[in-house]
């Protein structure tokens, strides 16, 4: 295809034919941005001084196949190669190639960095709109995993759907056995074992709805390897739906804990009613976490493994079995970067205490279950291509 353009000098110095100084081609694929080749150069006829322009004539070869491509038109220096390469103004000619004819779409003086900057906002748009299009999208078979992940878990038990409440009842009763009873721990100046009851079952409540969608997470798309391999269904709800059970669970026991609260003090602070800016945060961070472990534990298998010692790690770091008094002064800064120190405090401060986590921490917790949400997801929509080469 013979193609005729106009080139102007603007880098500030002059193009010489002495100089060897040529304009040449290459072919892109515009889809995935893949090199594909390069085309002959073409000598300048003149020198072209800063400022000037030429007209310029040459062959452009596409490929006899189909389909659309991108072509890279650019000076080329003697000692500095493609003058796109180092930030000059190139000319991209995006054409389409049907039955043997080659049609020119359009034409446009550009560079690399006006290109990544056109790029990042549709991404940028992509990344925010994406995970919440597909909850939307999917929301009733979210809703149905979810309820069947829930009770699927102790069907055909004697105890049946009574073990969702069961299970976190006993597990809880366990932990103020070993820390209450026997290690004889305290929170505060409550020396009662009442007192430490409910000062660690309302810092186990988030740790509940936390710890056990993580666990499972690395395992998920190899325990649903069918749904990758043969259906089109969308993988990217899975870790969804043990986060939104882990939730149902924990919200078992935090009913189970008001009851109890309740029965012990003879009331419930108002500012219980303020745990959903706890719990909602805490869920997306949860999410965003099972996308990431999800998808890695794909090609880690054992990441499971990891997890689990990961996640006692976690828990002994968090002032769950015991008061963060008991932290030495110069560790708690560190550690206080935990978001799950936070939310457990914050847990402590609304049901037991009635009063409410500060702002600023509020504030941040928020901004960090977004970014863990949306790159959780991001990182998640980028590996699941290869997720059935994989599994």
């Amino acid at each position: 295809m013979q193609f005729r353009c106009t080139i102007s000098n603007v880098s500030g110095q002059a193009w010489r034919v002495a100089d060897e100084v040529a304009i040449g081609w290459q072919v892109y694929d515009p889809d995935t941005g893949a090199f594909l080749y390069e085309g002959e150069w073409t000598r300048l006829a003149r020198d072209v001084a800063p400022g000037e322009s030429a007209e310029l004539s040459m062959n452009l070869a596409l490929p006899a196949a189909d389909g659309p491509y991108r072509v890279y038109v650019s000076p080329i220096g003697p000692r500095t190669g493609w003058l796109y390469a180092h930030g000059e103004e190139f000319l991209i000619v995006d054409a389409e190639v049907a039955g043997g004819e080659t049609r020119i779409l359009r034409s446009e003086r550009t560079t690399l960095a006006r290109m990544r900057r056109a790029r990042l906002l549709p991404a940028l748009r992509q990344i925010l709109v994406a995970p919440f299009r597909e909850l939307w999208e999917h929301a009733g078979l979210i809703q149905s995993m979810t309820r069947r992940e829930v009770l699927a878990r102790y069907r055909g038990s004697l105890g049946d759907t009574a073990w969702t409440v069961l299970h976190p009842l006993l597990l809880m009763a366990t932990y103020f056995f070993v820390f209450g009873v026997v290690l004889e721990s305290r929170f505060g100046n409550d020396s009662s074992k009442t007192g430490f009851a409910l000062y660690f079952l309302a810092g186990m409540l988030p740790w509940l709805a936390f710890s056990e969608p993580l666990a499972r997470a690395p395992q998920l798309i190899v325990e649903h390897r069918n749904f990758v391999k043969k259906l089109v269904f969308p993988v990217a709800i899975l870790p969804v739906n043990v986060t939104i059970a882990g939730g149902v669970t924990s919200l078992f026991a935090t009913g189970i804990f008001l009851i109890a609260l309740l029965i012990v003090r003879g009331s419930i602070p108002w500012t219980a009613v303020l745990l959903p800016a706890l719990f909602l945060p805490q869920l997306f961070i949860t999410a965003g976490l099972c996308w990431f472990l999800a998808a890695l534990g794909v090609y880690l298998r054992d990441l499971t493994q990891v997890m689990t010692f990961l996640l006692t790690l976690w828990f002994f770091l968090t002032p769950i079995c015991y008061p963060e008094t008991s932290l030495p002064v110069s560790l708690i800064p560190v550690l206080s970067q935990n978001p799950m120190f936070q939310i457990v405090r914050g847990y402590r401060l609304l049901l037991l205490e009635g009063d409410l986590p500060a702002l600023a921490m509020l504030a941040k917790l928020w901004a960090l279950s977004a970014v863990v949400f949306l790159s959780g997801h991001a990182w998640f929509a980028r590996l699941r291509r290869t997720f059935a080469d994989v599994v």
